[in-house]
């Protein structure tokens, strides 16, 4: 069963960058994609970006609200996908998740992952 452990989370200001870390284990097979969540304070968890973890299946995908700011990236040898967050905003604060063993549908719902991660915190200020 896959386990995902979140890092990288922390304090940064507004024109900050920070860079997360997703770090994957406890499969024999790898999970076919990997996407990263937001939960701002308050609301629901959405779909900032995600991967194919098999690369002939298709290329990462970032969601209009964060492209141009964000990059999907991943490491095969360490089992890790990356989330590099440039230009961060007060909007960008909240926990981010690491999600995997997408099942079905649109790529970023929520609902079609059947794995996650604790979360990690990140907190944009002024």
């Amino acid at each position: 069963q896959v386990q995902l452990m979140e890092s990288g989370g922390g304090s940064v200001q507004v024109g900050g960058s920070l860079r997360l870390s997703c770090e994957a284990s406890g499969y024999t097979r790898r999970p076919n994609y990997m996407a990263w969540f937001h939960q701002a304070p308050g609301k629901q968890r959405e779909g900032v970006a995600g991967i194919y973890t098999f690369e002939a299946d298709g290329g990462p995908f970032v969601d209009d609200p964060w492209k141009g700011r964000f990059t999907i990236s991943q490491d095969h040898a360490k089992r890790t996908v990356y989330l590099q967050m440039n230009n961060l905003n007060s909007a960008d604060t909240g926990v981010y998740f690491c999600a995997a063993d997408w099942t079905s549908g649109y790529l970023l719902g929520e609902r079609n992952y059947k794995t996650w991660g604790r979360g990690t915190q990140v907190t944009v200020s002024s």
